[in-house]
């Protein structure tokens, strides 16, 4: 078998970790994983190449041509600044959703006499050009005036020995806003401990990052394309938190 012409396509709503990628490479070392990043209203708008010669980092993609971070007034975010911006896709984009005007307003924008679509992605532009993608701004969970994207959390906490998969949900909290819950399944025969799991979330990021609350379920219910039902997972974790 001459594995070095092959192509493996996943089309999925997660991301791939630097792990899972060298886990894959460990097994096939011939092949080249590329993830994209980009959704039906913004193709193609930055990608990430990995192979047993080219490693790539969980979440860092290079931009396309006719991409950009855009801070929410337009202007282009700096490399390396730390500043937060969206990432932004000119070219050709769709003329907007059918018969949702607000909606359409609201992704495909006129920004300097240049239309862009803006799914609602936010990321950081390193020093490099590279971007390292955050989330989904409609997921963020602002916490005592910190803004929390589920997606860092879920990667950390998906590291652990025991955790075979994680969704993290923000809920409403009298003196920080919203607190950070975890829900938690466990990998098969194996009995996490609270307290060690936000511990190991403390060891890579920053402590007020950490969840408040870890829930342990059976599954996180994730759909066929990969994706989690945020909404319904918030209204459990209240449920079980009441």
């Amino acid at each position: 078998w001459d594995l070095s012409s092959l192509k493996f396509v996943f089309s999925s709503g997660v991301m791939w970790s630097a792990e899972n990628k060298a886990g894959i490479l460990r097994h096939c070392n011939q092949v080249t994983i590329i993830d994209s990043l980009g959704s039906s209203e913004a193709v193609g708008m930055a990608s990430s190449t990995t192979s047993a010669d080219a490693k790539s980092d969980t979440a860092h993609f290079k931009l396309s041509d006719n991409t950009r971070v855009l801070t929410e007034d337009g202007r282009e975010v700096v490399p390396g600044s730390g500043e937060r911006g969206r990432v932004a896709i000119k070219g050709y984009t769709p003329v907007g959703y059918y018969k949702d005007e607000e909606k359409s307003a609201k992704t495909f924008m006129m920004i300097n006499g240049v239309r862009y679509s803006i799914p609602g992605d936010w990321a950081e532009v390193e020093l490099d050009g590279t971007v390292k993608l955050l989330g989904r701004g409609s997921q963020c969970i602002n916490t005592g005036g910190e803004k929390v994207y589920p997606e860092e959390v879920e990667e950390t906490l998906k590291r652990h020995a025991d955790v075979e998969d994680v969704a993290v949900v923000g809920i409403p909290h009298e003196r920080f806003g919203e607190s950070i819950v975890a829900l938690v399944q466990p990998r098969t025969g194996s009995t996490p401990q609270v307290d060690d799991l936000i511990g190991h979330t403390k060891e890579s990021l920053a402590a007020y990052k950490a969840p408040r609350s870890i829930l342990f379920v059976e599954s996180v219910n994730r759909a066929p394309n990969g994706k989690l039902d945020y909404r319904a997972l918030k209204d459990l974790a209240l449920s079980r938190l009441s």
